[in-house]
C-alpha cells in the first residue's frame, strides 16, 4: 500500500506549474503549421503560396499594378513579384518598431484591419495579419526585395529568423513593387512538391474574378511561360465554360449594397457580380469572395439554392407544368444543368477558417437571396422562351432522378442474395473451390454448350454460366431496361462484384468492389460463327459498360475455339486459324480436314483439350489499352451512328465474307 502511494505522488509531481509552456516566435507556426494553413502536408504548403499571392492581388485590386509574375523553380522554391506600392518595411513611429518586424515576424500584424473604414484595402483577400508572417516562419529561407519611396529594401530570413537586418539603399528605379522568393521548409511541411497544375488553376481563377489583371507564370522544369488574363472577367469565363452548347444565353447581374449580420453589429459594404446560364451537357458552380475561391461556398451557395428553387418552382406552378400529384423540384434537379459564377466582395468577411473555403455572413446570404429571387422573377417574365426551356429541362432532370431512384431500388433487390445457392441463378454451375484466386467462370452460349462444358471442365475450379439467347445491347439501352434483363442481372450476381454506373442520377448504384469478385478469370466462350461472335461482342459490351474495371484489371478473356479438326491416322490436330491449318497439313501426308463443330457438339475430351485445359487451351486476354478502341468500335457497330456503320461495312465488309460462311 505504501509503495503505491509513493508511485502516485511521483506521477502527480511530474505535472505541475513548470509543466506549462508556450510556443514563441517561429515555433508557433513551424511546430503547428496545420493551425494556420489547415494542413502540414501539400495542401498546407499550397495555401502558404496563396497567402503571398493574395497580398499582390490585393494591391492590384486597389489599382496599383496590373501584372503579377510567378516563377516555380526546380528546387521547389517560388518567386512572386508585383508592381504594387511595395510593402512598407521602414520604421513605424506609432508602433515604435520597424514594419518589417511587424509584418514578417509578428502574427496578427497588418494593414487590413480597418478595411471597413475605407482607409486601405476596402475589399481584401487578407484580413487576419497572418499570411506573410506565417509563410516566412514556415520557409527554409525567404528573400525579400521591395522598391518604394525612392529606396530599395532587402531582407533575408532563414527558418523563421532574420539574418542581417534591413538593407536600405537609394534607387533610381521608377517602378515600385515587392518581390518575394522563398522555399517552403520540409521540416515544417511533409511535402513541398507542389504540382504545376495548382499554379495554373489558381491563376486562372484569379483572372476570372479580377478582370483585366494579368499573371505570368514561369515553370523552370518546363522552361515555359504561361499568361493568364480575362479582360471581361466572369463574362469571358462563362462563355468559355459553356462551350457554345447553352440551353439559354448567359445572364449577367451586378449589385452593391450595405447591411449588417446582426442588428448590434457594424454595417459593411457588399458588392457582387454573377453570371449564369443553363446547359444540357455541363454544370459548373463556382463562388469567389474577395478573390478567394470558395470551395464549399457557404453564404452564396445557400442563397443560390434558396432563390433558384423558389423562382423555378413558382414558374412551374404558375404555368401548370407539374403533373398531378407530382413532387416539387429540388436543387439537385436545377444544379444538373446550371452554370453559375458568383464573384463577391465585402468590407467585412466571416470565413469558416484561415483557409477561406467558405464564408458565413448572414447579410451576404440574405442580400443575395433577395436579389436573385427578384431578378429571376423578372427574367422569367421578360424571357418566356428561355423560362420554358429552363422549367422543362429541370423537370426532365427531376423525373430522370426519380426514375434512377426506382432503378436503384430495383437493382438492389435483384443483385442482393447469396449466389452460392445455385437455384438463385438459373442453370449456373458452381465449382468446388472457394479460393477466388483459382476460380474461373466460363460464360457459354446456350444449353448445349453448357452440357459439353460441364462434362469437359475441371469441377474443382471451373464454373459455368450459360447465356440463353441474345443478350441485350447494353450500349444503347438505358439502365432501367438493362437491369430488367434476367440474363444481365444473373451474370452480375454470379460475378459478385457489383456494378459501376457513371451518370449523375445513378451515383448510389455504384456498388462495385473488386474485392468481392468471385473469380480470377472471366472467360467468354462462344461458337466460332457469326452468331457466336455477336454474342461475344454483346457480352463484352455489357462488361465494358457495367464493370469496366474488370477489363482494366485484366480479368476478362476470350476462349478461342478451333476452326478445323485435322486427323491423320490415330492423331488429331486442331487449327485455330487458316495459317495454323496450313502449317499442320504441310507436315502431314495423309489427313482429313473438317470444320469444327459447335461447342455443344464437342466430346468432353475435346472440350477439355481445346478450350478448358489451362495447359493446352488458347485464351485471348482483353487488354486495357484496347478499351478505347473497343469503345469506339462498339459505338460504331452497336450505337446510333448508322452513317458511320454503313461506311465501315462498305470499306471492311469483304474481310468478313469467309466468316459469314462458317
Amino acid at each position: 500500500m505504501a509503495k503505491n502511494n509513493k508511485e502516485n505522488i511521483k506521477i502527480q509531481s511530474q505535472y505541475g506549474n513548470e509543466s506549462i509552456t508556450s510556443l514563441k516566435g517561429a515555433d508557433r507556426v513551424r511546430l503547428r503549421p496545420a493551425v494556420i494553413f489547415g494542413s502540414d502536408g501539400i495542401e498546407g504548403c499550397k495555401h502558404s503560396v496563396f497567402e503571398i499571392l493574395s497580398n499582390s492581388i490585393d494591391e492590384a485590386r486597389e489599382g496599383f499594378g496590373n501584372l503579377i509574375k510567378i516563377a516555380y523553380y526546380k528546387d521547389k522554391s517560388i518567386l512572386i513579384e508585383d508592381r504594387g506600392r511595395g510593402i512598407p518595411v521602414d520604421f513605424n513611429q506609432k508602433e515604435n518598431k520597424y514594419n518589417w518586424e511587424l509584418l514578417f515576424c509578428e502574427l496578427y500584424a497588418g494593414g487590413k484591419y480597418l478595411n471597413n473604414s475605407g482607409e486601405n484595402y476596402e475589399f481584401s483577400l487578407g484580413l487576419n495579419g497572418l499570411g506573410l508572417c506565417s509563410t516566412q516562419y514556415s520557409s527554409e529561407y525567404m528573400d525579400v526585395e521591395i522598391i518604394r519611396d525612392g529606396y530599395k529594401y532587402n531582407l533575408h530570413f532563414e527558418k523563421g529568423e532574420n539574418v542581417g537586418g534591413l538593407k536600405k539603399e537609394k534607387t533610381t528605379e521608377k517602378t515600385t513593387g515587392s518581390k518575394i522568393h522563398w522555399r517552403p521548409d520540409r521540416e515544417v511541411f511533409t511535402d513541398i512538391d507542389i504540382d504545376t497544375e495548382y499554379f495554373k488553376q489558381i491563376l486562372k481563377r484569379q483572372c476570372v474574378v479580377n478582370a483585366g489583371l494579368s499573371f505570368e507564370l514561369y515553370i523552370e522544369e518546363e522552361d515555359k511561360t504561361y499568361t493568364f488574363c480575362y479582360k471581361e472577367g466572369i463574362k469571358d469565363y462563362i462563355k468559355e465554360l459553356s462551350q457554345d452548347k447553352n440551353l439559354t444565353e448567359p445572364v449577367y447581374y451586378k449589385a452593391e449594397m450595405k447591411g449588417k449580420d446582426r442588428e448590434d453589429k457594424e454595417e459593411y459594404k457588399l458588392k457582387f457580380e454573377l453570371s449564369f446560364c443553363f446547359n444540357n451537357e455541363i454544370n459548373i458552380i463556382e463562388y469567389y469572395h474577395n478573390s478567394s475561391f470558395l470551395e464549399y461556398g457557404g453564404s452564396p451557395d445557400k442563397a443560390v439554392k434558396s432563390a433558384f428553387v423558389y423562382a423555378i418552382d413558382k414558374y412551374i406552378k404558375t404555368n401548370n407544368l407539374y403533373k398531378k400529384d407530382e413532387k416539387k423540384i429540388t436543387y439537385s434537379d436545377i444544379e444538373d444543368s446550371l452554370i453559375i459564377i458568383i464573384n463577391s466582395f465585402s468590407t467585412q468577411t466571416s470565413y469558416e477558417n484561415q483557409t477561406k473555403k467558405a464564408i458565413t455572413n448572414k447579410f451576404i446570404q440574405d442580400a443575395m437571396t433577395d436579389f436573385l429571387k427578384e431578378n429571376l422573377e423578372v427574367y422569367f417574365i421578360e424571357n418566356k422562351l428561355d423560362a420554358d426551356k429552363i422549367a422543362n429541362q429541370v423537370l426532365i432532370n427531376k423525373r430522370s432522378r426519380e426514375t434512377a431512384e426506382k432503378t436503384r431500388i430495383n437493382i438492389k433487390k435483384k443483385l442482393t442474395g447469396n449466389i452460392d445457392m445455385t437455384n438463385r441463378v438459373e442453370k449456373f454451375v458452381n465449382c468446388r473451390s472457394k479460393d477466388a484466386s483459382k476460380r474461373e467462370i466460363y460464360i457459354v452460349e446456350g444449353d448445349s454448350a453448357l452440357g459439353a462444358c460441364m462434362q469437359g471442365r475441371d469441377a474443382e475450379f471451373q464454373g459455368i454460366m450459360p447465356v440463353r439467347g441474345k443478350i441485350l445491347n447494353c450500349l444503347k439501352a438505358n439502365y432501367d431496361k438493362i437491369f430488367n434483363s434476367d440474363i444481365i442481372t444473373d451474370l452480375i450476381k454470379v460475378l459478385g462484384c457489383g456494378v459501376e454506373l457513371k451518370t449523375k442520377h445513378n451515383k448510389d448504384l455504384n456498388s462495385f468492389d473488386i474485392n468481392n469478385l468471385r473469380w480470377d478469370k472471366i472467360i467468354i466462350c462462344t461458337d466460332a460463327d457469326v452468331d457466336g461472335f455477336q454474342i461475344r461482342t454483346l457480352i463484352l459490351t455489357m462488361l465494358y459498360r457495367l464493370v469496366p474495371t474488370l477489363i482494366e484489371e485484366k480479368k476478362v478473356f476470350i476462349a478461342e475455339s478451333p476452326l478445323y479438326e485435322i486427323t491423320s491416322g490415330k492423331k488429331t490436330y486442331f487449327a485455330y486459324s487458316e495459317k495454323e491449318k496450313q502449317d499442320i497439313i504441310s507436315k502431314l501426308d495423309n489427313y482429313h480436314i473438317q470444320r469444327s463443330k459447335g461447342l455443344g457438339e464437342n466430346e468432353p475430351e475435346m472440350m477439355w483439350q481445346t478450350t478448358m485445359n489451362p495447359k493446352t487451351r488458347k485464351l485471348v486476354q482483353v487488354l486495357p489499352e484496347d478499351v478505347e478502341k473497343t469503345k469506339d468500335m462498339f459505338e460504331m457497330l452497336l450505337g446510333d451512328n448508322l452513317k458511320a456503320r454503313k461506311k465501315y461495312i462498305e470499306k471492311n465488309g469483304y474481310k468478313y465474307i469467309e466468316l459469314a460462311d462458317l
